[in-house]
């Protein structure tokens, strides 16, 4: 666990800086490691995940502490990257003055007004934060699909849940720093859950991001660099169809690649639920 002392901690005030964040890099390296017993459960997740927001349902996290800001810096993220709305994926979260209490993480399930079409995940290095607990027994009571991210085997947390995510990451450098091996692994258990999710949602295309919001010159530039790439037009023809699909890079290819104007590539996506594969004829997910 990750408040239990590391074996080297004796060492560390004498350590130079190349043999201490050589240290951290060796514990880095083993933390992902001991993802991928967990690999079969986060796919599981994605699986799940996918299925709840296809019919219309939320993203919901639950943490506190530096769980809870890894949550909120993932649901930032998923807006402008995958162009869904903000309330798609929502973190509800508390400072550590509030972490061990268990109503309050109930009235944020309540005040989140989760129905069963959505998914409540509690991150928790320990597992046993009671605000997160509590988030997870209220989203279990109003038939939300519920998952636990912890870095503790078999605690509190994961009784009652759907799909429990548990990453070994083990001892600390400083013993109950959770921003470190816990934290790193958090952020990347999250990564893989909302991007594989969008993934299959359509929200991307062959490794691109074509629902990116394009909301400032650098993402306006990559939205043109994405249509180009995909559709081999100049640029030019590039810029007309951006302006013409009011800067939809994903409505802008439709348009070139199969030569249709923005009213009939705009019907088409919507046909298949925006899934850009399936308007161009290669199959839906």
């Amino acid at each position: 666990m990750s408040e239990d002392l590391h074996g080297r901690a004796g060492e560390l005030d004498d350590m130079s800086a190349l043999d201490f964040v050589s240290l951290m890099h060796d514990e880095d390296r083993q933390a992902l490691d001991a993802m991928r017993p967990q690999l079969k459960n986060i796919a599981h997740a994605v699986e799940a995940v996918t299925g709840r927001l296809r019919s219309g349902g939320r993203l919901h996290y639950f943490g506190a502490g530096t769980s809870g800001l890894v949550a909120a810096m993932d649901a930032a993220e998923c807006p402008a990257t995958f162009g869904v709305a903000e309330d798609v994926v929502q973190a509800h979260t508390v400072t550590d003055g509030g972490e061990d209490d268990r109503l309050a993480g109930q009235e944020a399930a309540r005040e989140a007004a989760l129905s069963p079409r959505d998914v409540a995940v509690g991150i928790s290095a320990s597992g046993r934060t009671a605000f997160v607990i509590g988030a997870l027994e209220e989203a279990t009571a109003r038939g939300a699909l519920t998952i636990s991210v912890t870095s503790n085997a078999l605690s509190r947390m994961r009784r009652g849940v759907d799909i429990a995510i548990e990453v070994e990451t083990g001892p600390e450098v400083i013993a109950g720093s959770t921003r470190l091996k816990a934290g790193t692994v958090q952020k990347i258990v999250l990564n893989m859950l909302s991007t594989g999710v969008f993934i299959r949602l359509g929200r991307t295309y062959r490794g691109r991001m074509v629902d990116v919001v394009a909301s400032n010159d650098k993402l306006r530039a990559r939205a043109a660099a994405i249509v180009a790439d995909l559709t081999g037009a100049s640029a030019a023809a590039v810029q007309r169809a951006l302006a013409e699909s009011g800067g939809s890079a994903k409505l802008a290819i439709l348009m070139l690649r199969c030569g249709l104007a923005a009213g009939e590539a705009r019907s088409r996506l919507s046909s298949v639920g925006g899934d850009l594969a399936g308007a161009l004829g290669e199959g839906g997910r």
